[in-house]
C-alpha cells in the first residue's frame, strides 16, 4: 500500500466529504444541542457548546479544504500528500468525536460519528501509504487518544468556570474562587497540550529529532492541566473523574517516550539520539 496514489486520491476524497459533513452536521445540530441543554437547566453547558461547536466547525471545514490540496498532491504524485492527508485526518478526528458528547448528554442523535469514522479510515490509510513503521503508528494512535482527551479536559473548565464564578462582593466568603481561577487557566493549558500532542504525532510519523521533546512537553501540559482538576473533582462527585484519563494516559506516554527503545524508534538512522 506504500506510495499508492490511487488509494491516496480515494482517501483525500473521503477527507473532503468528511470536511463538508463537519460543516453541515455541526451547523445542523448546533442550535438543537444548545437549546436542549438550556431547557434542561444546564445553561453553562449551553454556553460551552456555543463556543466549542463553532471552533470544531471551523477546524473540520478547514481540514476538508486541506484534503482538496492533498487530492491535488496525489494526482500530481507529490511526496508530501500523504503527510498532509494525515494532518487533515487528525483534525477531522477531533471535529467528529467531540460533538458526540454534548449530543449524547442531551439524548440527541450523534451524526458526527460519520465524520469520526471517515477520519479514522483516512488516518490509518495515509500512514500506510507513507510507509510509516507499525510501531510508530500505534504510538501515535495512543498519542491521538491523549490529544482528544486533553482537548476534552480543556472544554470542561469552560463550564466549571461559569458555575464557580462569583461577583467581587462574594470573593471573601466563597471558597471556590481559587478553583474558578484554576479552571480558566487550565482551560488553555489543556488546549495547548492537545495541540502539542497533535504536533508530536506529525513529528513522530516523519521521525523528526524534535518529536521527543514535543511529546514530553505535551505530556507535561496535559498532566499539569488535568491532575489538579481531576483530583479535586473526585472529592466533588465521590467517583472516578473524567478529568483523569487525559493526564493518566499522558503520564504513561511520557514514561514510554523516556525509554531508550522509543527514542531510537523516533529517530531516523542519521539522527542523533536525544
Amino acid at each position: 500500500m506504500k506510495n499508492n496514489t490511487k488509494l491516496g486520491m480515494l482517501l483525500a476524497i473521503i477527507g473532503i466529504i468528511a470536511g463538508l459533513l463537519s460543516l453541515y452536521l455541526i451547523s445542523d445540530t448546533y442550535n438543537s444541542v444548545i437549546h436542549t441543554h438550556f431547557n434542561a437547566g444546564d445553561w453553562e453547558e449551553s454556553n460551552t457548546v456555543r463556543l466549542v461547536y463553532a471552533i470544531l466547525g471551523w477546524l473540520g471545514t478547514t481540514a476538508g479544504a486541506i484534503s482538496v490540496a492533498v487530492l491535488w498532491g496525489f494526482i500530481k504524485k507529490q511526496d508530501w500528500a500523504w503527510f498532509w492527508g494525515t494532518v487533515s485526518a487528525t483534525i477531522l478526528l477531533l471535529a467528529g468525536f467531540f460533538p458526540m458528547i454534548p449530543a449524547m448528554d442531551s439524548g440527541l442523535p450523534v451524526p458526527t460519528v460519520a465524520v469520526f469514522i471517515l477520519a479514522a479510515i483516512m488516518w490509518f490509510g495515509m500512514l500506510l501509504i507513507g510507509g510509516v513503521n507499525k510501531k510508530i503508528i500505534w504510538l501515535t494512535f495512543t498519542a491521538g487518544l491523549a490529544y482528544v482527551l486533553t482537548f476534552i479536559d480543556g472544554v470542561a473548565p469552560i463550564s466549571k468556570f461559569q458555575t464557580t464564578f462569583q461577583y467581587p462582593s462574594a470573593f471573601v466568603e466563597n471558597s471556590n474562587t481559587f478553583w474558578n481561577g484554576l479552571y480558566i487557566i487550565s482551560q488553555q493549558i489543556n488546549w495547548w497540550g492537545a495541540a502539542a500532542w497533535a504536533i508530536f504525532i506529525f513529528a513522530a510519523i516523519k521521525q523528526k529529532s524534535w518529536a521527543l521533546p514535543v511529546g514530553l512537553f505535551a505530556g507535561a501540559m496535559s498532566m499539569i492541566g488535568g491532575y489538579p482538576m481531576g483530583i479535586h473533582n473526585v472529592s466533588e462527585v465521590n467517583r472516578f473523574s473524567m478529568f483523569l484519563p487525559a493526564p493518566i494516559l499522558s503520564t504513561i506516554l511520557v514514561i514510554i517516550l523516556c525509554l531508550p527503545k522509543t527514542q531510537k524508534l523516533l529517530m531516523k538512522q542519521e539522527d542523533p539520539i536525544i
